[in-house]
């Protein structure tokens, strides 16, 4: 099918860099969230990203103005009824999407895709509790969305081949490459990442070395971008916990048990950067270690 109008559910940090990647490629975007303020709040973050990029002459003045233009937004689910697609980046717990999309279907028309940029949860079970699973998929963006290259694309066990191919097609016209994924828990990306940095948390839990000791030594010695802790921190450590939860309980491998101490940072509120604290200290001008 031709698509041209996008709805996006989630306003957060994976929602709006959605939202502007699609719209600056040319697809009309509708973007919802229970809260106007954070529907708000995405809109202005999209302005300022997209102003960084002419501002790195990427993109034109023309071109920034054209995607903002694009971009729409509504706190009524039902009034993505008449959109092609359907990208939900709601918080990842299983039972807010299931909710979400009990509420969206009534509203959808019958060839609408669905699909869910879920990092872990299964798409086969997220598809079985909708009424269209062939047409039900995962659309797995990375973040930060608009400079990451990356999306997986996960079917179902019922996801249909046309169904598929749509969804290859907006990652490409996005300018964006796809890797397919079948769906096991954390499908690709996160089944390789996540277990390495829940074994980062287990060498700073045991004392093997510390927070800084520990993201110097896999920058320098690895060529990391970015240390895994650092890295875990702006994932946000709740994020990491339930991915490391869903592997666990999916796999039942003793090897994917989260870290007690990714678990008491999170009891504490030490979320990483959103909260402002995790495993760095970000309340100053510069992150400092918390351990």
């Amino acid at each position: 099918m031709d698509i041209r109008k996008i709805g996006v559910i989630g306003a957060g940090q994976m929602g709006n860099g959605i939202a502007h990647v699609l719209a600056l490629s040319g697809y009309d975007v509708l973007l919802n969230d229970i809260s106007q303020e954070a529907l708000d709040k995405a809109l202005d973050l999209v302005s300022r990203n997209l102003d960084r990029q002419v501002s790195r002459e990427k993109i034109t003045q023309v071109e920034k103005d054209a995607a903002m233009g694009r971009i729409s937004t509504t706190m009524t689910l039902a009034d993505l009824g008449p959109t092609d697609l359907v990208i939900e980046a709601a918080t990842e717990r299983e039972s807010v999407k299931e909710a979400i999309f009990a509420e969206l279907l009534p509203h959808l028309k019958p060839e609408t895709i669905l699909t869910s940029n879920t990092s872990s949860i299964s798409i086969t079970r997220l598809a079985s509790r909708t009424d269209r699973p062939e047409k039900f998929m995962g659309f797995h963006f990375m973040n930060p969305v608009p400079v990451m290259q990356l999306v997986e694309l996960i079917r179902g066990i019922a996801t249909d081949e046309p169904t598929y191919k749509a969804c290859l097609k907006v990652v490409e016209t996005i300018g964006k490459t796809a890797a397919s994924a079948e769906d096991f828990p954390a499908f690709i990306v996160n089944r390789i990442l996540m277990p390495m940095i829940n074994e980062a948390v287990y060498t700073l839990y045991e004392g093997v070395g510390n927070v800084r000791s520990i993201d110097e030594a896999m920058k320098l010695g690895a060529n990391h971008p970015m240390g895994p802790l650092e890295l875990a921190d702006f994932i946000g450590l709740d994020t990491c916990l339930a991915i490391m939860n869903v592997l666990h309980e999916g796999l039942a491998d003793t090897k994917y048990r989260p870290c007690p101490l990714l678990t008491k940072y999170v009891e504490a509120g030490w979320l990483g950067r959103k909260s402002g604290r995790g495993f760095y200290d970000y309340r100053g001008d510069t992150p400092v270690p918390t351990r």
